[in-house]
């Protein structure tokens, strides 16, 4: 077992992997920048050191540092939870060069899977549909005759980006150079690599993904899927789980897909396997390597605890559960609360005054907030995530409009009001679980806006 664990990250993840480690008795050492001295994780921890200034570049993001960090302390292993380092491959080969564990794939999974092209390659090996799309890289010689292949509209993608950056639609041919051109300008800019790709464009699909966990020996198993469709400028907003309204005979082929794929690379720890899902087909667009933000909705229905598995599989002894013995237990939704006003999106940093967390039966709330701290304007907007667990869909629902009307936060605006007033009030979402588009395009557009917080 993992001795001493280095946690490479801040803020809510922080604090759930340091809760895993003492499950798991093991020590923990907690890093920070000059502006994240008052986190609530550094309460917990075995000890802790500064590694920067505020600027990400010169703390979470610093290689050199953190691993300074890890051999004062002497550490054996790091978790980077998501964001910053946590899909860096060049890390994860520095972590296991110095001798230490990371917790996390083997560096050349992260690299495949980073890109992609590469990952859409894996996938069609393992028998994962993916979205009709361009043979490798898309270049201003190749573009055209790749667009007449695959039909307009289509999509143009940066090939190692995400959260939206390089990204175009395009409806006519016409205009294809040109944006080709920007989406490869933007790629370089944001990724350090222009490479693009196209795929076709579909119109109203959902976002639906698969939990899996490997081994690192052959061995994996899926942990069902969630639908993370509700989501604004590509960022996600409100996730649940299981994915609702997908037939069971459509869906089982996905899934064992899913674990074909990571048994066949030997995948290692915690991934998910991104699709899109329309007109009861499913199309691969990307694998995380990593624990992602809405891993609670999946430990809510399966009753697994990811990060523990995690911390297990890194240690050596394998997977915790056979697939045979992993069942559904209801339903989870899970609501991002962060830090911005609910009407223009801005974030909204400042000091916390009053803090009341909602509870009970099925009701969580992970974050690290606390009264009177000051949340810092130099990281994600992110302070927690509020996830509510029933027997049926309905009545989850239900339970996350008390607890929403419960959740009390002030000197700061949050994104509550969207979530209580009017996700949770739209006929439509609550009947059914709408596309990618339908937050956006309906919900922030007709819907009334949300009520102001008392700050």
């Amino acid at each position: 077992m993992i001795k001493k664990l280095l946690i490479a990250n801040r803020g809510e993840i922080a604090l759930r992997i340091v809760r895993a480690c003492k499950q798991l008795g093991i020590q923990t050492v907690g890093i920070y920048s000059t502006a994240d001295e008052n986190l609530m994780h550094l309460r917990f921890v075995d000890e802790s050191i500064c590694i920067g200034k505020p600027n990400a570049n010169q703390s979470y993001l610093n290689i050199d540092t953190i691993l300074t960090a890890a051999d004062i302390s002497g550490a054996d292993a790091i978790h980077t939870g998501y964001g910053f380092l946590s899909e860096n491959a060049e890390f994860a080969e520095r972590v296991e060069e110095a001798g230490l564990t990371f917790v996390g794939p083997a560096p050349e999974h992260i690299r495949l899977m980073g890109n992609k092209i590469s990952a859409i390659n894996a996938m069609k090996k393992a028998g994962v549909p993916t979205v009709p799309g361009s043979v490798g890289s898309v270049t201003l010689a190749n573009a055209e005759e790749q667009a007449k292949a695959i039909g307009f509209p289509l999509l143009i993608k940066a090939a190692a980006g995400g959260g939206g950056r390089g990204m175009r639609v395009v409806e006519r041919i016409e205009h294809l150079l040109p944006q080709v051109q920007a989406a490869k300008q933007e790629a370089e800019l944001w990724f350090g690599d222009d490479s693009v790709y196209m795929e076709r464009y579909l119109k109203n699909p959902r976002h639906v993904e698969v939990q899996v966990l490997g081994d690192g020996q052959g061995n994996a198993i899926h942990l069902y899927d969630r639908d993370c469709s509700l989501q604004r400028r590509h960022q996600k907003v409100l996730e649940e789980a299981p994915a609702p309204d997908i037939p069971d005979d459509v869906k089982a082929p996905i899934l064992d897909a899913c674990v074909r794929a990571c048994e066949q690379i030997s995948y290692r720890g915690a991934g998910t396997f991104e699709f899109l899902y329309e007109d009861e087909q499913f199309f691969f667009i990307e694998m995380n390597t990593r624990v992602q933000v809405e891993h609670p909705v999946t430990e809510m229905i399966t009753g697994i605890d990811v990060v523990v598995e995690q911390l297990k599989i890194a240690s050596g002894y394998g997977l915790s559960y056979r697939q045979n013995e992993i069942e559904i237990k209801g339903h989870a939704i899970e609501c991002r609360i962060n830090a911005e006003d609910p009407q223009t999106f801005m974030p909204s940093p400042g000091t916390v005054t009053h803090l009341f967390m909602p509870n009970g039966c099925g009701v969580r709330f992970d974050s690290h907030l606390y009264p009177n701290y000051a949340i810092p304007t130099f990281y994600d907007s992110l302070i927690g995530k509020l996830i509510c667990h029933g027997q049926t869909r309905e009545q989850t629902l239900a339970k996350l409009r008390h607890a929403l009307d419960e959740l009390i936060i002030t000197g700061i605006k949050t994104n509550v009001p969207l979530h209580r007033d009017v996700i949770l009030q739209d006929a439509d979402f609550c009947r059914q679980a709408q596309n990618i588009h339908y937050l956006e395009s309906q919900l922030l557009t007709n819907a009334p806006k949300p009520k102001p917080e008392n700050v």
